[in-house]
């Protein structure tokens, strides 16, 4: 069975790294990558990711960045990336609360567009809490970093 090494870098640090298991890799809006995927370089907006090894999934907030695929080899390097089980669901819905009061007192054009980002990011969250508590005995155990 062919297989692909996965990495989730931030400028902080290195959040995932999967060497020789992950089957299948999946980011918001985009299609899954899976090994033998052709090379590609694509931007991310903010979303989940979702890591396959076997039957098990790891599921990750990414607040954007940008993807490359190539040589068997899916690379994220995201603005900021978290575990989704890392998630606090009572300050991502206060964050969500927060952007759309902000949101509908925004004035122009360029507040809008942050605050609209802010807003994106928050319900983002807020669904991969919801998609991990509905997968949870399907996650993997942990992430192995010499496989």
């Amino acid at each position: 069975m062919s297989t692909m090494q996965v990495a989730v870098v931030t400028g902080e640090r290195e959040l995932y790294r999967v060497r020789r298991y992950a089957h299948r890799a999946r980011s918001r809006g985009r299609a899954g990558h899976s090994a033998h995927h052709a090379a590609l370089l694509t931007a991310l907006k903010a979303g989940e990711m979702r890591i396959k090894l076997g039957g098990a999934e790891e599921d990750l907030f990414i607040a954007g960045g940008f993807l490359e695929v190539y040589n068997n080899t899916v690379t994220v390097l995201a603005d900021a990336a978290e575990h989704a089980e890392n998630i606090d669901q009572s300050r991502a819905e206060e964050a969500r609360r927060q952007a759309q009061a902000r949101l509908a007192d925004a004035g122009d054009a360029r507040e809008r567009a942050a605050l609209s980002g802010e807003l994106e990011r928050a319900v983002a969250r807020l669904r991969i809490v919801e998609t991990t508590r509905r997968r949870s005995s399907r996650r993997i155990q942990a992430p192995m970093s010499d496989q």
